[in-house]
C-alpha cells in the first residue's frame, strides 16, 4: 500500500468506515438518527487525519497522497489544503501569538462557556484573509497546486451540491451536519490547547490531554507540546516523544481528560476560581521587549487580561 507508517492502516481504515457510514445513512433512512453522530465523529476524526497528512504525508508517492487529500475533503468541514495557509505555515511559527490567525484572544484573554463555545466562529473568519492570499499566490506562481485547490474546492462544495439535489435529506445527514461538527470541535480543541498558555515558552505554550481514549479515536491529537516542537513526528509517536519532555511542562498544562477539564472550567469555575484556568507564564499580548511588534501594541489596550 506504500505507508510511510504501518500505524497508518487505521487512517485508511477510518476513510473507508466514514464511506461505509455514508452509504448506509443513504440506503437506510431511519438509521440516520443514530448513524448521523456517527458520522459526525467520522468528519472529525478525517479532519485530524488531514492535519496529520499535511504535516507529514501518509503514502509515497505524490498521487497517492492527493488522493488521500481529495477523500478527506469529501467529510472534513474545509478542502484539506486550508491546513497549509493557516496551520502549518502560520500557526505553527506563531504559536498563538499576536500574528497567528486563529489565536484565542482575539478580543479578549479571559476564558470562559461564552469565549470558548464562540471562539472558532471566531477563528474561522480570522483565518479566511490567509486563505484568499496562499489561493492567490498558488494560482500565480504555482500552477500544480492550484490544480489540486481547485480538485478540492470542487470535491467540497460541487459534490455536496449535486448531491444534496438529489436527496437533501440524507446529505444533510451524513455531509453538512457532520461537517459543521467537525469544523466546530477541530477549531475549539485548538482553543483549549491554548488558551492560557505561553505562547514565548519553550515549553509551555500549549495544552496537553493525555487521556487513551480520546487519543486513540483523535490520532493522538492531545499531545500538542511534541506537536509544536516536532510537527513532523508522525502521530503514532507522539506518546512517547511527548514522555521525553513531559517533565519540562508546567503540570497545569498537563490534563489527562479533555472532557473533566471542560467541566472544571466551564461549571466548577463559575463557582470556584480554583477550578478555573489561569495565565500560566506571560500572557500572549505581552511578548517579550525584542518580539514587541506594531500589531500587538495596536492590540493590547482592547484586551483584558484574566
Amino acid at each position: 500500500m506504500a505507508l510511510r507508517y504501518k500505524a497508518d492502516i487505521r487512517t485508511v481504515l477510518w476513510i473507508l468506515f466514514a464511506a461505509m457510514n455514508a452509504v448506509a445513512i443513504w440506503m437506510f433512512p431511519t438509521s440516520r438518527w443514530y448513524l448521523t453522530p456517527v458520522a459526525c465523529y467520522f468528519a472529525l476524526s478525517i479532519g485530524i487525519i488531514a492535519h496529520n497528512h499535511n504535516h507529514l504525508p501518509t503514502f509515497y508517492g505524490r498521487w497517492r497522497n492527493d488522493w488521500l487529500n481529495h477523500a478527506a475533503t469529501i467529510f472534513y468541514g474545509f478542502a484539506a489544503f486550508n491546513w497549509i495557509p493557516t496551520h502549518n505555515l502560520n500557526h505553527h511559527k506563531e504559536t498563538n501569538g499576536p500574528n497567528d490567525d486563529t489565536r484565542t484572544w482575539r478580543f479578549t484573554n479571559r476564558h470562559n462557556a461564552l469565549v470558548a463555545f464562540t471562539y472558532p466562529a471566531v477563528s474561522v473568519a480570522g483565518q479566511i484573509p490567509a486563505i484568499n492570499a496562499f489561493v492567490r499566490d498558488a494560482k500565480a506562481r504555482k500552477p500544480r497546486l492550484y490544480r489540486q485547490i481547485m480538485i478540492q474546492l470542487i470535491i467540497c462544495w460541487g459534490l455536496p451540491a449535486v448531491l444534496t439535489l438529489i436527496d437533501w435529506r440524507a446529505t444533510v445527514c451524513c455531509i453538512w451536519i457532520p461537517r459543521v461538527a467537525s469544523i466546530y470541535l477541530i477549531t475549539y480543541f485548538n482553543y483549549g490547547q491554548h488558551v492560557h498558555c505561553d505562547p514565548y515558552s519553550e515549553w509551555n505554550h500549549s495544552r496537553c490531554f493525555t487521556g487513551k481514549v480520546l487519543n486513540f479515536f483523535l490520532f493522538n491529537n492531545g499531545f500538542h507540546t511534541v506537536h509544536h516542537r516536532k510537527p513532523g513526528a508522525h502521530w503514532s509517536t507522539l506518546p512517547a516523544l511527548h514522555e521525553e519532555i513531559a517533565h519540562h511542562i508546567d503540570p497545569r498544562l498537563v490534563q489527562r481528560s479533555l472532557f473533566v477539564w471542560m467541566f472544571r472550567s466551564y461549571v466548577l469555575g463559575l463557582f470556584n476560581d480554583r477550578f478555573a484556568t489561569h495565565q500560566v507564564g506571560r500572557a500572549p499580548f505581552d511578548p517579550p521587549a525584542h518580539m514587541v511588534t506594531t500589531e500587538a501594541a495596536e492590540q493590547e489596550p482592547h484586551l483584558v487580561a484574566s
